[in-house]
């Protein structure tokens, strides 16, 4: 298997999935920057030309969360459960995308993405946006979290991957997270993770 990944959001929790589990996967960096990601060979694999994507047996396997429980269910770890809590971790993994993570990744895409491909200035109305609903949305899991150590089932799941992924970039995007007690000792856990403070086998990108 070969996992093609660049240093940005939805690689790193793929790619930390991948060093917690050991998985047998090659790690292949794209640079975005040279537009590795559209060429017609990296295309034939992810027609939506982005990372990460997960090469198994000549077939592309993309979209993070897909890639995530794949490798989970692989090694048949309860990071992807084989009961019926596989059901909550969908939902947390849909709440991610559709709430929390897509506007902490509007302020990721603002304040970090941008300067790295010399795009000047942030979209002001965009970022007063994102902060209201990251706000409202971090309420949502701060009071889901209280009283335990994990999201679903006090057990870790791929689900805590996919939540977390932008908080290693709190500072940088600027996220307005001050004042959830619950989300910062989760995450606090979670930062005890070796495969999750050091997901990437280069570091040359934000």
């Amino acid at each position: 298997m070969k996992l093609y990944y660049a240093e940005t959001l939805n690689p790193r929790k793929v790619c930390a999935v991948a060093r917690y589990l050991d998985s047998p996967v090659e790690f292949a960096r794209v640079d975005l920057r040279k537009g590795e990601n559209r060429t017609p060979a990296f295309l034939a694999l992810n027609p939506n030309g982005k990372v990460p994507v997960l090469e198994v047996d000549g077939r592309g396997l993309w979209e993070a969360n897909a890639i995530m429980c794949y490798l989970a269910r692989r090694a048949q770890s309860d990071l992807w459960p084989s009961d019926e809590r596989q059901i909550d971790v969908i939902r947390w993994l849909n709440w991610s995308s559709e709430h929390f993570s897509r506007f902490c990744g509007r302020l990721y895409f603002e304040h970090v993405i941008k300067p790295i491909f010399g795009i000047a200035g942030a979209d002001a109305a965009a970022v007063e946006e994102a902060n209201g609903y990251v706000r409202r949305y971090a309420a949502v899991l701060d009071a889901h979290l209280r009283g335990r150590k994990y999201l679903v089932d006090d057990i870790l799941t791929v689900a805590d991957f996919a939540v977390a992924a932008t908080l290693p970039y709190a500072e940088k995007a600027r996220l307005p997270l001050d004042g959830f007690a619950e989300i910062e000792r989760w995450y606090a856990r979670f930062s005890d993770l070796p495969a999750w403070r050091d997901p990437f086998p280069a570091k040359t990108m934000a």
